[in-house]
């Protein structure tokens, strides 16, 4: 049973890679998940403090994945309309973008980076901003998207460093 959860921890950090890029699939929490599948073998034993702050932080990240575009749209300038269109354009791209089939090739991927993009711009120009500041906005909109991004997958990397770090310390 130890060596099928230690396979099952080593998917749960390559899935929570995939999931970092791919939204619907959450990618954080599953890489947290490999942690707790290595803590409940024999082998390995983490404290209770370690899987609380890594637990915290993962809850963190989720969170703010959600929240850091909104914010680098008002940060680049763009108005209310602006962070609801980024908003939609976030929704649009996480949750109608798979159910049409648009998430795996290039297609998928543009459209995933592309949502808060789009939809920040879409939202400046619906509410009478001139073109250089709607822009401006969803270049705002794009940075923040990036940036959660990016906490997700060096969250992730991190959890999978002690992940294989444990697995190696098992088998060697």
């Amino acid at each position: 049973m130890d060596y099928l959860l230690i396979v099952l921890a080593l998917v749960a950090i390559i899935v929570g890679l995939i999931g970092d890029v791919i939204p619907g699939v959450p990618g954080t929490p599953i890489s947290y998940l490999a942690l707790l599948l290595l803590h409940w073998t024999q082998y390995i034993t983490y404290s209770a403090q370690f899987l609380a702050i890594t637990g915290l932080i993962c809850v963190a990240i989720t969170v703010l994945d959600y929240i850091v575009p909104v914010w680098g749209t008002k940060k680049f300038g763009g108005t209310k309309s602006g962070v609801r269109g980024s908003t939609i354009g976030l929704i649009v791209s996480v949750f109608v973008l798979p159910f049409l089939g648009i998430v795996i090739g290039p297609f998928g991927i543009i459209g995933i980076l592309a949502g808060p993009f789009v939809g920040a711009y879409i939202g400046e120009k619906m509410g009478g901003t001139p073109d250089n500041l709607a822009w401006r906005s969803a270049i705002g909109s794009f940075v923040g998207f990036v940036t959660g991004t990016l906490m997700k997958i060096i969250y992730t990397l991190v959890i999978g460093f002690y992940v294989v770090k444990d697995i190696i310390h098992i088998v060697f």
